[in-house]
């Protein structure tokens, strides 16, 4: 028996208390482990407390040591917590897990453990879901076929990795992909296709591997694509960097609440580094370099795309110029059937001429109001304006009993 196959069968071991309630929910997605007495479970984007009970905190403790031998991390006093994945052949199947361990958690291990599916979800699949519509859905693949740099924010457990894996899925198989990750959980088909995962050191750092060592390293083996699985630090200034210098067509996924302060993290992440960026210019390069973002966020326990945001530079007065392209709407009716729903506005990307060079035949019926829309709207808008003004102001005279000039050669 190998050392995988020990420690396989160990895990299944340990995690024996937690087959009923996998065997009862078909689609479990998340299981919280908050000390040995209390279990929840995530089925069908609703979290429950379900009623299993581990022996007790030393059967927790063997457990997350198993696992931290079997990740390869450290989980001692020096090291209190630990990220890794579980064996694809164990009980709970292919899954990410965290752990926290006393007294840094003061309930007892706090194990979470976030199960992948064995298929990822489709653009198709997500706009079945209402996750977004069919017309956002052919935006996002023309821009990433364009090589937009796009960035898909919202909070824990919106769904972000979901979401990029979709996305991603657009990407042309001729393309070499390279994708760097803290712990891996993006599935891609594409057949050129290469995995960075970072590595933990020890108590003195040796051997540690960090997501911007990897972005360093990935830079220099000739990307066509690079996907960030998640920016949380100072790989933030690598990224945005190499995207201004030729690599387009990045995307990554970061924690923000909205639009602009996805860009403002960005920005506050590439200062976190040794070298001494000043603001300003951080803020122009972010500004500069992104191109997409899409919030996304959970509503009435479903994940959907919130709005879609072109970032276009800084403003006069120095702040991130968004334009909104879709935002969401809600119809309040009926208080307990309030509907959102995901609308398009009124403008149109920067890059909705070059997008025509990139559209197939299925394209044109949903985003026609992209390729064919009147380049002078704008002038039609104020000459609207202009004669909406003028008849408010006959109408004036007309009420205050004025006559009305509607003779000679240039009559107002």
């Amino acid at each position: 028996m190998d050392r995988k196959e020990l420690y396989r069968q160990s895990l299944d071991y340990f995690f024996a208390p937690l087959l009923p309630v996998l065997e009862k929910e078909d689609d479990v997605t998340e299981i919280l482990i908050n000390g040995a007495n209390q279990v929840y479970f995530e089925s069908n984007n609703s979290l429950q407390l379900s009623k299993v009970r581990f022996p007790d905190e030393m059967w927790l403790a063997s457990m997350a040591q198993n696992i931290a031998e079997y990740v390869g991390r450290n989980l001692d006093s020096a090291n209190h917590s630990l990220a890794g994945r579980l064996p694809k052949d164990c009980c709970i199947g292919d899954a990410r897990v965290h752990v926290v361990a006393p007294p840094a958690s003061r309930d007892g291990f706090s194990i979470s453990i976030r199960r992948f599916r064995d298929k990822r979800f489709t653009m198709k699949q997500l706009v079945s879901k209402l996750a977004l519509t069919e017309e956002a859905a052919q935006l996002l693949r023309l821009a990433v076929l364009m090589k937009c740099n796009i960035a898909v924010s919202g909070g824990t457990g919106t769904g972000k990795t979901t979401l990029l894996n979709a996305l991603a899925s657009a990407i042309p198989d001729s393309e070499r992909i390279l994708v760097i990750e803290e712990t891996s959980e993006i599935n891609l088909d594409q057949p050129h296709t290469v995995h960075f995962e970072t590595q933990q050191g020890d108590i003195r750092n040796r051997g540690q591997v960090t997501i911007r060592d990897l972005f360093v390293d990935s830079l220099r083996m000739r990307p066509d694509r690079i996907i960030v699985g998640e920016v949380r630090q100072g790989e933030a200034l690598d990224m945005v960097q190499s995207m201004l210098s030729g690599h387009a067509g990045a995307l990554t996924t970061v924690h923000a609440s909205t639009p602009r302060d996805a860009l403002t993290r960005l920005e506050t992440l590439c200062m976190m580094t040794e070298e001494a960026i000043p603001h300003h210019v951080a803020k122009i390069q972010v500004g500069s370099a992104m191109h997409l973002v899409v919030q996304i966020e959970r509503y009435k326990n479903q994940r959907r795309v919130r709005s879609i945001s072109e970032c276009c530079g800084l403003d006069p007065q120095n702040e991130y110029r968004l334009r909104p392209l879709y935002r969401t709407v809600y119809d309040h009716g009926a208080k307990e059937s309030v509907q959102a729903t995901l609308k398009r506005t009124s403008q149109r990307p920067r890059f909705a001429r070059e997008a025509l060079g990139y559209a197939s035949a299925s394209d044109f019926p949903a985003l026609d109001w992209l390729f064919h829309a009147n380049d002078n709207v704008a002038v039609r808008r104020r000459t609207t304006q202009k004669f909406k003004k003028r008849e408010k102001s006959v109408a004036s005279r007309l009420t205050n009993g004025n006559s009305i000039d509607r003779g000679g050669a240039n009559p107002r």
